[in-house]
């Protein structure tokens, strides 16, 4: 193990907060708030499938806990990536900027999106359970 560098710990923050963010739009809104039957109901009434609802929400849900613990996730990160450029491109691209607008604003998703390509980038950051390389791509 080598020293932790302010990349690391960079990584670390981003990574903690991007897991909680993800358990919290899964498990908070789409589980608590909406219900999966709701949430499934909002994907049919914007032109998806239902049944993509609960995939997004084991995605999600199951992403946010690998990220927080760590485990390969710089490749959690850009596995998520579709569902968001799907959330950006198929539901709330049209919507406007802010996510306050009915069926929420495009400026949400896009930044998640970044964050998360960037989590990718910047590698699993310090204390990861299980680290991730790619391709040069720092240290893991």
């Amino acid at each position: 193990m080598f020293p932790a560098t302010s990349s690391d710990y960079a990584g670390l923050v981003l990574r903690l907060s991007l897991g909680v963010m993800y358990l919290s739009h899964s498990v908070l809104l789409k589980l608590l708030t909406y219900g999966l039957n709701g949430t499934a109901a909002f994907f049919v009434n914007v032109g998806l499938p239902g049944w993509l609802a609960y995939l997004t929400f084991a995605a999600e849900a199951a992403g946010g806990v690998l990220l927080v613990l760590g485990v390969q996730a710089r490749w959690v990160a850009l596995a998520l990536t579709p569902a968001l450029a799907g959330a950006v491109f198929w539901v709330h691209g049209a919507n406007g900027w802010v996510f306050t607008a009915p069926n929420g604003g495009w400026e949400y998703p896009v930044f998640l999106l970044a964050m998360s390509i960037v989590q990718f980038l910047l590698g699993d950051g310090a204390f990861a359970l299980s680290r991730s390389s790619a391709f040069g791509f720092g240290r893991g």
